[in-house]
């Protein structure tokens, strides 16, 4: 990613350094056809969970990715590879590109009172009740493919947080790309922040600030999920500071602190624009295959977002996960290696915004800008 010299990588930091993107991820897809959706949550898992219950990322605390090999299968549809797992799926391309597809309805039963499901013209509609009155719905088409998020407080007031219906037709499939990298002009540091040296107001900072240039257009949210230069175009922090055991996704409880400062920027940013979505994205070393990583980093940032909601009330809401494995590897190593092992807080609200987010936020009950 070009810039001015300011904004090189400070030598010998890794911890600074630009993710190097695969590949397999530098050219567009193979197969421009939709990505198939994630597996819907069964019935069982769309009722209200008290916060504090053993289940981290729609499975038993203490499970293994090792344990979801006999739960895995393998098809070819479409000249793709798909493996699919109780709660999500992993999509190869021909072209070696791939990607795992979970589902946020899991994070969004902790704490509910109620949760019910209706179809009404071939769109289905999930509401989550709060305990005071406050509602979460949303909507997914007939395809499965997600098309809005909104807040509806006690009131009746509604908030419309994702409005993932646009479709530039440009995109390839609607989920990929072909964008240059962006040019990075800020102080690498500020692009790339470290959670384990940043201050609590740099941190903050980060959770709002623009994107490093001029946004073209909305994006939806599959394409920020899936191009990694679009993404690329906001500045990001990793949260190393939280270590999982190899092959685990569970947080230990006494890391959990540890996010307290990262919760703390989430929490004022949404309180100054309640329409703020953060992705938090999870990654892998290169050590062991590349399925079992796309599913473990996703799981991994589902377990992170899971525990900024329970222990440090960030509304679920305002949060969205995925993984990547091993894709955007920082420290050019075959082995293990801390670096690369991270949970990464992006902001992506001007993304899906087209770069109106920067605006104060509408009022209640309007639609988002367009």
């Amino acid at each position: 990613m070009p810039g001015t010299p300011a904004a090189a990588p400070p030598p010998n930091r890794a911890q600074y350094a630009p993710p190097t993107v695969a590949p397999a991820f530098r050219a567009a897809p193979t197969v421009a056809a939709p990505l198939p959706p994630p597996p819907r949550p069964p019935q069982r898992d769309l009722t209200p969970l008290a916060v504090g219950a053993g289940v981290v990322a729609g499975a038993v605390i203490g499970a293994t990715i090792a344990d979801l090999h006999n739960q895995r299968r393998e098809v070819v549809e479409g000249g793709r590879t798909v493996y699919t797992e109780p709660d999500r799926i992993i999509i190869r391309d021909p072209g070696g590109q791939a990607y795992v597809r979970g589902n946020d309805l899991y994070r969004f039963r902790y704490g509910a009172r109620d949760i019910r499901t209706d179809t009404v013209g071939g769109e289905t509609r999930t509401v989550v009740v709060r305990p005071d009155g406050s509602e979460v719905i949303t909507v997914v088409g007939a395809d499965g493919s997600l098309l809005r998020r909104i807040r509806r407080d006690p009131g009746g007031r509604e908030i419309v947080i994702i409005d993932n219906s646009y479709r530039d037709p440009r995109a390839v499939g609607g989920f990929y790309v072909d964008v240059p990298p962006p040019v990075v002009n800020i102080p690498y540091d500020r692009y790339i922040v470290d959670a384990e040296e940043a201050s609590p107001d740099v941190i903050y900072a980060t959770m709002q600030a623009p994107p490093v240039q001029r946004i073209e257009r909305r994006y939806s949210l599959d394409e920020i999920r899936y191009s990694p230069n679009v993404r690329m175009q906001m500045p990001s922090i990793d949260v190393n500071t939280i270590n999982f055991e190899t092959g685990s996704w569970t947080i230990p409880p006494d890391q959990a602190a540890r996010l307290q400062v990262i919760a703390d920027g989430l929490n004022q940013a949404i309180q100054r624009n309640p329409r703020e979505v953060f992705l938090i994205e999870g990654h892998t070393d290169a050590v062991g295959n590349d399925v079992d990583n796309l599913s473990l980093s996703d799981r991994r940032a589902q377990s992170a977002a899971e525990l900024l909601t329970q222990q440090f009330n960030v509304p679920a809401e305002n949060l969205t996960s995925q993984g990547y494995g091993e894709q955007y590897l920082k420290e050019q190593t075959d082995g293990p290696s801390r670096i690369n092992r991270r949970v990464t807080v992006r902001r992506i609200t001007p993304l899906l915004n087209g770069g109106t987010a920067s605006l104060p936020p509408p009022p209640p009950g309007t639609a988002p800008p367009r």
